[in-house]
């Protein structure tokens, strides 16, 4: 749910204010490309309504965000391409090997759903990168990136619950590159918690 309010926050700011400034569209196109490789079991597996729709909204609403700031001519007219240069192969490649040499099954869609849990670790790079160069962080993208931390954060709570719950849980990947994702954030989280302490807008030090 909270994963899902974060990018509902982001699409109430796109369309609200028709503006995607200060939003990574290389970003939301990583995203697009977690989803997409992540959910191909929409095809050939079943596990319950929820599951499926949850899925779909997910594939649906990054779609669209992608879509607004490519094709939307005033929203992608306020896109800001000269700072947003961080260059998808220096993520997508790497992630994309790690999962050819470290999964759990030698089948494709299962590589496929590896390296969607790696790229996702490292998806939220580029709009760290752009937050730092701009200093342009509006309440909204601050809540957007904030959310998507806390859904992170929330995932460590469950693994950790799940550890001594089940005895026999192990989820190496998952757990390794969950890690790797929060870490990314701490520093985000630290100056976002000062500025809210001290009633300051949102300034990430270049």
């Amino acid at each position: 749910m909270t994963h899902l309010l974060s990018i509902i926050v982001l699409l109430l700011k796109i369309r609200a204010t028709r503006s995607c400034k200060g939003i990574s569209r290389r970003t939301q196109e990583l995203y697009l490309l977690v989803f997409v490789t992540r959910y191909l079991d929409l095809f050939y597996s079943y596990i319950s309504l929820y599951n499926t729709f949850m899925k779909i909204i997910f594939l649906v609403s990054s779609s669209a965000i992608v879509y607004y700031m490519r094709y939307d001519p005033v929203i992608s007219s306020t896109y800001d391409r000269r700072q947003d240069t961080f260059r998808y192969v220096f993520l997508v490649v790497p992630c994309f090997l790690l999962a050819l040499m470290v999964h759990n099954l030698a089948r494709f869609t299962e590589i496929l759903w590896t390296f969607s849990i790696y790229l996702e670790a490292v998806a939220i790079l580029p709009q760290l990168v752009l937050m730092q160069r701009t200093q342009n962080i509006d309440n909204l993208t601050g809540n957007y990136v904030f959310l998507l931390g806390t859904y992170r954060g929330l995932y460590i709570l469950n693994w950790i619950y799940r550890f001594f719950a089940e005895p026999h849980y192990r989820q190496w990947i998952v757990w390794i590159s969950g890690l790797v994702q929060t870490g990314l954030y701490a520093d985000f989280f630290y100056y976002y918690f000062l500025c809210w302490k001290n009633n300051q807008k949102l300034v990430l030090p270049a």
